[in-house]
């Protein structure tokens, strides 16, 4: 398939085969409780410590009900911590009733209509030369790649903001959580 397999290849069948590890381990544990495959990415999220500010932003977007849905969803979901990155006042404000479509459209940037786990993300990385174009619900773009200094998979907005995948492939019954460390914004 290649003439020469890289340092950039190696890597990213390194990371595909790393991050295919937790999804064959017992559940993976999320914010200190244990996500269960069987429920929906709402229903574990609301039990992680570390997401309560997304499961509170989820709500007043009012789109708990569409990530309990079918799907299948990948969730780019973004921890307490990467919400506190953003600059003072950013999340009250965008909590506000009247900021509920903007809030929506933040939140849907992070949510692709598919079930993608890491080792197809790493594949579709590799196939297009060191990094994937995902079109998100809301309309964003992110770029996928891997980091070669350490394997991990990280998402750039169209802003340039890059997001770290730090817990891959949490498998729910309607799609896949991937935890991030920064919160991915639209074009401003």
């Amino acid at each position: 398939m290649f003439s020469s397999f890289t340092k950039v290849g190696a890597s990213i069948v390194a990371a595909t085969v790393a991050f295919s590890a937790p999804a064959m381990a017992q559940n993976t544990m999320v914010g200190g409780a244990e996500m269960f495959p069987d429920r929906n990415i709402v229903e574990n999220a609301v039990n992680s410590a570390d997401h309560t500010t997304l499961v509170a932003a989820v709500q007043a977007a009012g789109l708990a009900e569409t990530l309990s849905g079918e799907g299948p969803f990948t969730v780019f979901a973004p921890t307490n911590a990467a919400f506190e990155k953003l600059p003072a006042g950013t999340v009250e404000d965008l909590l506000k009733p009247e900021n509920k479509d903007k809030l929506a459209q933040i939140l849907t940037c992070h949510v692709v209509a598919a079930d993608a786990m890491s080792p197809a993300i790493g594949k579709m990385i590799m196939d297009d030369g060191g990094a994937h174009d995902v079109a998100t619900v809301g309309g964003c773009t992110l770029s996928a790649s891997i980091n070669p200094d350490n394997n991990a998979l990280q998402l750039t907005d169209e802003n340039g903001t890059v997001a770290t995948v730090t817990i891959p492939d949490v498998d729910q019954s309607n799609g896949v959580i991937h935890v991030i460390d920064t919160v991915m914004l639209p074009a401003m």
